[in-house]
C-alpha cells in the first residue's frame, strides 16, 4: 500500500523504499556537515580564544556572525527557493558551504575568522531548510517523524564522530586541522550527492506565482505559519544560549580536564543516536504534541540542573549530559515532523528557507546576549551561566505554548483539507 504525498509521489505506509533510504542517509550526511561545522566552535571555544587572544563577547560574535548571515541568506532566497530543481539548490549552497569551512581552517585572525564565518553561514544557513523541503516532498506525513528521527540523529554523530576527532585533531597539531579535514570531507560527500540523488522538481509541475517578491510576502504574511515561525525562534534560543560555551563551562566550572571532553562528547552523542529513531518513531506512533511536551518537561529540568551544578565527576557529567539531550531531542524531532505538514508543496522551499533565517537570526541574537551575561574569571570560570538557564526556561514554556496552538491549526486545516477532498471524491 502507498500513500501520494503533495507533489504527487509516492511513499509506503509502513517502511521506506529502497531509494528513500538512499536519501534520508543523503540528507543525514548533509545535516551532519551543516551541524558539526556549528558544533566544532563550541568544543573548540576553549582552544580558540586563548590561541587568538579573543574575549568571550569577541568569540559570541564569531558564532553569531554566522547565524546572522545565515539568515540573511534565507530572507534572500526564500522567494526563489520553490523556482529551482531543489537538488541543483542544494548543491549551489552546499558548494559554498565546503569552500567556506576551508576558509576557516585557514584563518589566522579574528577579522579572517569572523569574516569565514559570515561566508559560511551565507551558504550553510540554507542547506537545512532545503533539506527539509526535500524530505517533505518525498516523504508522507505519517513517515515524517521516522524521516526527522534519523536525520536528527546526525547532531548526535557530529559528537560521536566528528567532535572527538576534531579535539584529537585540535590536541595534536592545533585548532585550523578540524576544519580543513571536514572540508575535505564534505568534498567528498558533495560529490556522492551529485551522482546518487535524482532531481526534486515535482513542486515546478504546480502553479507558481510569477514574481518572486510576492511569493515571499505571501509566505511571511500567511497566519498559519506565524505561529511556527514565533515557535521556531524560541527553540533555537536555548541551543545557541548554551552550546556556545559548553566546552568553556565543563572545562572552567565542572572541573572537566581538556583530555576528557572527547570523552564526554563520544558517550553522550552514542547514547544520543540511539535516542533519535526511537523519538521519531514514537512521534509518528503516539503524537507530536504529546512527545514534544515530554521533551519540553524534562529539557527544563535538566537545564535547570546542568546550568547549577558544581565540579562533578566525568561520568556523573555524561549522565546529565545524556538526559539533556534526550529532552532537546524529544523536542526538535517531533516539532520538525509538525510543522512539515504546515506550507502546501509550492510554498515549501520559501517556508522552509525563512524559517532557517529566523533560526539563524534568533540563534545570533541569543548567542550575543549570552556573550553579554557571561563572564570569564581570569582563572577560566564562566560567571552568570545559571542565569542563560533561566532564560532558556522562559523560552521554552512559551514556545510550549505555541506548539499547541500550531498542533490545533494543523489538525483543523489537515481536517479541512480531508473534507475537501471527500467532497470533490463524491
Amino acid at each position: 500500500m502507498s500513500q501520494p504525498d503533495n507533489t504527487g509521489k509516492t511513499a509506503p505506509t509502513q517502511g521506506f523504499t529502497r531509494y528513500q533510504r538512499t536519501v534520508v542517509g543523503l540528507l543525514a550526511f548533509l545535516q551532519f556537515a551543516v551541524i558539526l561545522d556549528f558544533m566544532l566552535m563550541s568544543p573548540l571555544g576553549a582552544m580558540i580564544m586563548p590561541a587568538m587572544q579573543i574575549t568571550p563577547q569577541q568569540f559570541g560574535l564569531v558564532v553569531s556572525a554566522y547565524a546572522f548571515s545565515a539568515g540573511a541568506s534565507g530572507l534572500l532566497t526564500a522567494g526563489f527557493a520553490d523556482r529551482f530543481d531543489r537538488k541543483r539548490l542544494l548543491l549551489f549552497f552546499y558548494s559554498g558551504f565546503v569552500i567556506g569551512t576551508l576558509w576557516c581552517g585557514l584563518a589566522q585572525s579574528f577579522e579572517s575568522l569572523l569574516l569565514a564565518r559570515i561566508v559560511t553561514g551565507l551558504f550553510g544557513g540554507v542547506i537545512g531548510s532545503i533539506n527539509l523541503a526535500i524530505a517533505t516532498d518525498l516523504f508522507a506525513p505519517q513517515l515524517r517523524g521516522r524521516v526527522m528521527g534519523i536525520i536528527q540523529t546526525s547532531f548526535a554523530a557530529s559528537q560521536v564522530l566528528g567532535i572527538p576527532i576534531g579535539l584529537y585533531l585540535s590536541n595534536t597539531w592545533n585548532w585550523h586541522v578540524p576544519f580543513i579535514a571536514m572540508a575535505a570531507l564534505g568534498l567528498v560527500g558533495g560529490l556522492v550527492v551529485s551522482f546518487k540523488l535524482r532531481p526534486v522538481d515535482g513542486h515546478l509541475k504546480l502553479k507558481q506565482e510569477h514574481s518572486a517578491w510576492m511569493h515571499l510576502y505571501h509566505t511571511v504574511t500567511e497566519p498559519r505559519y506565524l505561529t511556527a515561525f514565533a515557535t521556531t525562534a524560541l527553540l533555537m534560543t536555548g541551543g545557541f544560549m548554551l552550546m556556545p560555551f559548553s566546552s568553556a563551562y565543563l572545562v572552567g566550572n565542572l572541573g572537566i580536564d581538556l583530555h576528557h571532553l572527547p570523552t564526554v562528547y563520544l558517550v553522550t552523542g552514542l547514547c544520543t543516536i540511539a535516542f533519535g529513531p526511537l523519538i521519531g518513531r514514537a512521534a509518528d506512533k503516539v503524537g507530536k504534541f504529546r512527545v514534544f511536551v515530554f521533551g519540553a518537561t524534562l529539557s527544563i529540568i535538566m537545564v535547570l540542573i546542568y546550568t547549577h551544578l558544581g565540579p562533578v565527576t566525568v561520568p556523573m557529567i555524561i549522565v546529565v549530559n545524556a538526559v539533556l539531550f534526550l529532552g532537546i531531542f524529544s523536542r526538535m524531532i517531533p516539532f520538525q515532523a509538525l510543522v512539515s505538514s504546515v506550507p502546501g508543496p509550492t510554498q515549501r522551499g520559501s517556508f522552509n528557507a525563512i524559517s532557517a533565517s529566523i533560526q539563524q537570526l534568533s540563534g545570533g541574537v541569543a548567542s550575543v546576549i549570552a556573550g553579554h551575561i557571561v563572564t570569564l574569571s581570569p582563572d577560566g570560570h564562566l560567571g552568570n551561566f545559571d542565569i542563560v538557564g533561566f532564560v532558556i526556561v522562559g523560552t521554552t514554556l512559551l514556545a510550549s505554548l505555541l506548539v499547541w496552538r500550531l498542533d490545533r491549526d494543523v489538525r483543523v486545516h489537515t481536517g479541512q483539507l480531508a473534507a475537501d477532498a471527500k467532497a470533490k471524491a463524491t
